[in-house]
């Protein structure tokens, strides 16, 4: 614990102290709510339970070895941007093995006590909650300490072109990541697209050591290999994170597994798309929401047709439009109808756009929290669609991007979705096809029912603050 606290310092050895004392204080929190859930839920009120003290040793050492689980998974190191769902994730992984580890040692040193089962039930579900939700408010707190200027990392991106342009305008989006980018390193080209640039590949450890750099981004797309294991190599001896920003169209990212020819070892690229029992894993998810929430939100969709009539009576109730699916086949998706019946017969196939004339007055709220989208469960009952996946495109503006954006028909290997990577990342409406396209491409090449799951999470709060909903 020393080495941890001496490797970090100001804001973040504080941080790291309130994580360790708040996940101590929670997991011994949980301990006695669970053992009161257990008494209040008793199946036997007939036999008195044990007092609550004859489990503190064992509550003790239950959080201590869970605490280690989250000191080896890394969990008490902190992490610049990391979502709120990743979080959740990690902590129910560390906190499902510590409590497998914990029962392993108090059935060692505690063979004649025998805690009930379903305390122990209750005591990993509240150590989950309750973690997670004291880790968010940290979270929170360091975040807005940064977005004040405390703690903040020094950041050198190596690239001078439209990828480095690309990060720092995340970086520069997101204050709460307390990034501060000291400067770029370019190739010598006459017209760099951002500012400044300090120095050539060869000056990049001058560079790290001058601006006590923290953390090195490469975005460079043309980057050689030999120049990228000696820029690698040099910043490793300045003791620096280092990130690669992957050109999308280049290094994409896949699942990897290690191989070997006859000893030579090897990187062995799988085929991560979907079938098989994956197939079947993500059918099965589809089916199940989809009709929980057809045959729950019945009265709602009544409701929803009926005002929509009421409020724009020349038009049908659902509006049936083209898509382009799984393998490029066409499909016919549904939503509730927002805009009025002519809205492209002058204009033809176009994208809404902001304040779109053509809304109805119900059109305009629907469509800003995506109420208009529901109907498209009937098109994942029917296996058209899937929950998430790739958002589909209508045909005309498919062969028009798949012309413009290298890999765009690549999207389509997967079923199209009611939601996406790139919309819950805020790319939907009239924003980047090709930045779309990226993240599309990441989803259908690193897809798992766990990240589904993640989309589906996202989803909920970004329904709430998307401003690209029009």
């Amino acid at each position: 614990m020393t080495s941890l606290l001496r490797s970090v310092s100001g804001w973040r050895a504080l941080y790291v102290v309130a994580l360790i004392l708040s996940d101590l204080i929670m997991l011994r929190l949980a301990f006695v709510l669970a053992y009161h859930l257990r008494v209040l839920s008793g199946t036997r009120p007939d036999t008195p339970p044990d007092p609550p003290s004859t489990y503190d040793d064992l509550a003790w050492i239950c959080a201590l070895v869970i605490m280690v689980v989250f000191a080896v998974r890394r969990l008490y190191i902190p992490r610049r941007g990391s979502g709120r769902v990743d979080l959740l994730y990690q902590v129910a992984a560390a906190v499902g093995i510590g409590w497998l580890a914990a029962l392993s040692v108090t059935f060692f040193v505690y063979r004649a006590l025998e805690p009930p089962r379903l305390m122990l039930v209750y005591w990993a579900l509240l150590s989950i909650g309750l973690v997670w939700l004291t880790r968010l408010v940290l979270d929170a707190l360091l975040r807005d300490a940064h977005r004040r200027g405390r703690d903040l990392e020094r950041v050198l991106i190596v690239g001078d072109g439209e990828q480095a342009q690309l990060v720092e305008a995340k970086i520069r989006g997101a204050p709460e990541l307390g990034y501060r980018i000291v400067g770029f390193i370019g190739d010598g080209s006459p017209n760099p697209r951002v500012q400044p640039v300090v120095g050539h590949l060869r000056d990049v450890p001058a560079v790290v050591r001058e601006h006590e750099v923290g953390e090195v981004i490469i975005a460079w797309a043309g980057i050689s290999h030999p120049d990228l294991v000696d820029l690698i190599a040099g910043c490793t001896q300045q003791r620096v994170d280092i990130k690669i920003f992957p050109d999308i169209f280049e290094l994409m990212a896949r699942e990897v597994e290690t191989s070997e020819l006859t000893g030579l070892p090897l990187m062995r690229v799988r085929d991560v798309t979907l079938r098989g029992w994956m197939r079947f894993l993500k059918r099965a998810l589809d089916v199940a929401v989809s009709w929980t929430l057809l045959v729950c939100l019945s009265w709602w969709f009544l409701l929803m047709a009926l005002l929509v009539k009421l409020t724009s009576p020349h038009g049908p109730v659902l509006y049936v439009q083209e898509r382009v699916g799984l393998d490029g086949r066409p499909f016919y998706m549904l939503k509730f109808r927002s805009m009025r019946p002519d809205a492209e017969a002058e204009s033809g196939p176009v994208w809404a756009v902001p304040n779109d004339p053509r809304r109805t007055r119900l059109g305009e709220i629907i469509r800003r929290f995506s109420l208009d989208e529901f109907p498209q469960l009937i098109n994942v009952l029917l296996g058209e669609m899937s929950l998430v996946g790739p958002r589909p495109e209508r045909p005309e503006f498919v062969a028009q991007f798949a012309n413009l954006v290298p890999r765009y028909r690549e999207r389509h290997m997967e079923k199209a979705g009611m939601t996406g990577w790139a919309q819950v990342n805020g790319l939907r409406g009239q924003t980047s096809i090709v930045e779309r396209t990226e993240y599309d491409l990441f989803y259908v090449e690193t897809w798992s029912l766990a990240f589904d799951v993640k989309i589906l999470l996202k989803t909920l709060a970004a329904v709430i603050r998307d401003r690209n909903a029009y």
